[in-house]
């Protein structure tokens, strides 16, 4: 599976977070507004020494940067636990991810990859009792058909407070349940760790699993594979920069990432290939 950002997307996300115009990058970096502009349309930069310029201009990690934007890095293939089950949906045609972690029986929803359909489906054809949503955030792309999953079977939908208003169907209110910090979820002999991870939206949670040998965690849009999902408002650029940093790329290197969108990862690959983590 292809990088879910591109060179392109990644010099839109880290300029546009910081408030910068394409004025404001040519002149820290002496490259042309033109030749900028064109990068974030999709052309190929020219050499590592432009990469590098818009790194350090950008606040980015240079040589992530330069392993995406010419080299063509991508992550090593990810196992996925037996344990966990994923679901592809499509909105527009753009593919979305949601997931079921299931043990004994019991089954948690993370996220709706805009598939209640198939996610039912699953549940119905392995006999599983559904306990609960769990959203990463409040986007309909990874929270539309809560409606239709709830009228299959009510359950406590966890989602971070700040993200209710962006839902296009609301649940009850006694359905609804914030997913403070530290907060677990019993999945069959499975524990699933809320982590609040405010950036890309206001109220984002990542879900973590310590399993021993394969330990997860469900990383929605606040990061994908060698980029990061757009920090909505741009307000909240460095509190996204501080979430992936210090919550997410702080697990064991060996926690396998699973996102909203675009292939899996692990945190060993991101502290070596992510342009948005710690500068050192």
């Amino acid at each position: 599976m292809p990088l879910e950002d591109d060179f392109c997307d990644i010099l839109k996300k880290a300029r546009t977070g910081q408030g910068l115009s394409v004025g404001d990058v040519a002149r820290m970096t002496g490259l042309p507004g033109g030749d900028i502009m064109a990068l974030e349309r999709g052309d190929q930069p020219r050499d590592r020494t432009e990469v590098r310029a818009l790194a350090k201009a950008l606040g980015l990690r240079p040589e992530p940067l330069d392993q995406i934007a010419i080299d063509k890095w991508e992550p090593v293939a990810q196992r996925m636990p037996p344990w966990v089950e994923l679901v592809h949906g499509s909105i527009n045609g753009y593919g979305v991810q949601g997931y079921v972690v299931h043990d004994e029986g019991e089954a948690l929803l993370v996220d709706t990859a805009y598939n209640a359909p198939a996610m039912i489906d699953f549940l119905r054809r392995r006999g599983m009792r559904l306990i609960g949503i769990a959203l990463t955030h409040g986007h309909a792309d990874h929270a539309d058909g809560i409606d239709q999953i709830l009228d299959y079977h009510e359950v406590p939908v966890y989602l971070g407070p700040e993200d209710i208003d962006l839902l296009r169907w609301r649940p009850r209110a006694d359905l609804l349940v914030a997913p403070i910090d530290g907060l677990s979820i019993q999945v069959g002999r499975r524990t699933v760790h809320c982590m609040v991870t405010s950036g890309h939206t206001p109220g984002g949670i990542c879900y973590r699993l310590d399993d021993a040998r394969l330990p997860v965690c469900f990383v929605g849009d606040t990061l994908f594979a060698g980029s990061i999902g757009r920090s909505n408002p741009k307000e909240l650029y460095s509190t996204h920069l501080d979430s992936v940093r210090r919550r997410v790329l702080t697990l064991s290197p060996d926690y396998r990432l699973f996102p909203g969108h675009g292939p899996a990862t692990t945190v060993e690959e991101e502290l070596d290939h992510n342009p948005f983590g710690a500068i050192q």
